[in-house]
């Protein structure tokens, strides 16, 4: 029964470009690791996250930054919180243009579990899901 349990995980993808959205969700879906629900900016997110529990999230946090600030971690600490429907632990992959020491630090203090960096391939966003529990159907 482990695929249909993988059938019900859940996921969360926060990224401005629409095709790389559809394509790891459709692709994620097809694999059967589950269903990744799509947030095109970080209000959508976080109000998808208040609605329901995920059981990981990949978050590009510089979504509708400004120029002052250039990436966003309110929405991190939302759910490291316990502001949201998600278990407060559950993994979460960042996705950023550039780490920084600062950057690196903040997000292990908000036990992020992966820092993706861009650019890179929708290939790399699926093997975050997967590390999530997301497994693909056997065959």
């Amino acid at each position: 029964m482990p695929e249909s349990a993988n059938k019900a995980l859940n996921m969360l993808l926060v990224e401005e470009q629409n095709l790389l959205r559809k394509t790891v969700a459709l692709t994620a879906r097809s694999l059967g690791m589950g269903i990744v629900h799509e947030a095109a900016n970080l209000q959508q997110a976080d109000r998808m996250l208040r609605e329901r529990a995920y059981h990981g999230a990949v978050i590009s946090i510089d979504c509708g930054a400004n120029p002052e600030h250039k990436y966003n971690l309110a929405l991190l600490d939302k759910v490291r919180n316990g502001l949201s429907a998600s278990d407060a632990h559950m993994p979460i992959a960042v996705m950023v243009d550039q780490a920084t020491a600062d950057l690196m630090r903040e997000l292990r203090e908000r036990q992020i579990n992966r820092v993706i960096l861009k650019p890179f391939r929708a290939k790399v966003l699926l093997e975050a899901f997967e590390a999530f529990g997301a497994k693909p159907a056997p065959g």
